[in-house]
């Protein structure tokens, strides 16, 4: 139910001697706005599309149990460019700053939040509810706020913890956070994603797959979407792999990274390249159950110092109108293939009119001279020349047919 001053006209501006305390304060969120179906009229009266992201909030000292939507209890997003949009349940704080009226009205105040508070040191979700409201709540679920308030991880053991976070937000207990080590920035979210901006680290007491090369202060950047499984505590921080996680791409420094390659045969080479797990100098890795590279308005440009190499456990497919291949040296089927190619018009060509001599001449020995017996053929030479004769008639009907109506070579 929504109870009136409502709209962009309550909240734009707030005249002087608004109710809005000039003040810092915690809040327990009720409801965020995503979008315009769940709350329609809200959506509709406090703004539409610029009200995305807004939330309705309990303070903590003052608990509501059917709070309802005022702009006593709204606020925006502080960071414009920064959006973490808090569950149901998770705790924030709240401030009162400047609103868009500001320049007509120096009073002009609205409520904005923090992120959410990291209650329960989980990167998934930190929602705890009112615990006044609370006395339904499992024995387990209880034993996990007490943990909490006395400063513990989150340790769920009996698969859920039955916090209500909202419509459509399923909580995944599996989902960990990732371990930090000495002077990284590390972004996360909620569902295993993350972005690491570390460094070599070789004393590190909890070891890592990006440490076993170069000095310590090398950079490294690994984005991550989706992690792997492990058989430690779900509480228990984990470090990336990159052979396990759903998708990774890491820039690297001087770093070698243990990465497992599903093909690696380079017989086409004289002098194989460096394994890709041995690599230690300056590279970029996607690491993918699939890779996908489209580009929709011009070309895909691949370039290399030395040299480029495609590998397969199945085939190499090439689907295209028309494919040029410019090299010095082509070589087919071997590194050390030596058979030349022929051309095949100008054979054909020379052996056209080699066709049509052998014709003119297998009749010529199929047809006696003369007609008394001195001129007689040789009985062995009128078989063989008149199969001769076929044969090269019918290689010279069909000459066109032996070029290549795809394959060009110069």
């Amino acid at each position: 139910m929504i109870k009136n001053p409502t709209g962009l006209s309550s909240i734009n501006p707030t005249p002087a001697g608004s109710s809005i305390p000039q003040a810092i304060f915690a809040a327990r969120v009720k409801f965020s706005i995503v979008d315009d179906k769940e709350q329609p009229e809200v959506f509709k009266e406090f703004g539409e599309w610029s009200c995305i992201g807004g939330i309705f909030f309990d303070k903590l000292n003052v608990p509501n149990p059917n709070p309802e939507f005022t702009t006593d209890n709204y606020a925006k997003p502080l960071f414009p460019n920064n959006s973490t949009i808090p569950l149901k349940n998770e705790l924030v704080y709240i401030m009162t700053m400047p609103n868009s009226d500001v320049q007509s009205n120096v009073n002009s105040q609205t409520f904005y939040y923090f992120q959410p508070i990291n209650v329960w040191g989980s990167t998934h979700h930190n929602a705890i509810p009112d615990p006044i409201y609370s006395d339904s709540l499992p024995e387990s679920q209880t034993q996990d706020y007490e943990q909490t308030s006395v400063g513990n991880v989150r340790r769920v053991t009996d698969g859920g913890t039955e916090i209500d976070l909202g419509k459509n937000f399923k909580e995944k207990l599996s989902v960990r956070n990732l371990q930090p080590y000495a002077g990284d920035l590390i972004y996360q979210g909620r569902w295993g994603q993350s972005l690491r901006f570390s460094s070599t680290l070789k004393e590190a007491l909890i070891p890592n797959t990006w440490s076993n090369s170069g000095e310590d202060g090398d950079p490294i950047t690994i984005i991550k979407n989706g992690q792997h499984e492990e058989d430690t505590e779900p509480w228990v921080p984990q470090v990336e792999d990159i052979n396990t996680d759903k998708s990774s791409i890491y820039l690297t420094s001087n770093q070698k990274i243990p990465i497992k390659l599903n093909s690696s045969n380079y017989n086409s080479y004289d002098n194989s390249p460096e394994s890709a797990n041995l690599y230690k100098e300056e590279q970029v890795i996607i690491n993918s159950g699939r890779l996908v590279l489209n580009s929709k308005l011009d070309s895909i440009l691949i370039s290399s110092q030395d040299t480029i190499n495609l590998n397969s456990q199945n085939s190499l497919n090439i689907d295209t109108p028309k494919t040029i291949v410019s090299s010095k040296n082509i070589y087919l089927g071997n590194k050390n293939a030596s058979e030349s190619v022929i051309l095949g018009d100008k054979f054909l060509g020379d052996l056209s009119k080699l066709l049509s001599s052998l014709i003119s001449l297998c009749g010529a020995l199929g047809t006696p001279i003369g007609s008394g017996p001195p001129f007689a053929i040789n009985a062995a030479i009128p078989g063989p020349a008149t199969d001769t004769f076929v044969k090269a008639q019918n290689m010279l009907n069909k000459i066109e047919k032996y070029k290549s109506k795809v394959s060009k070579t110069k």
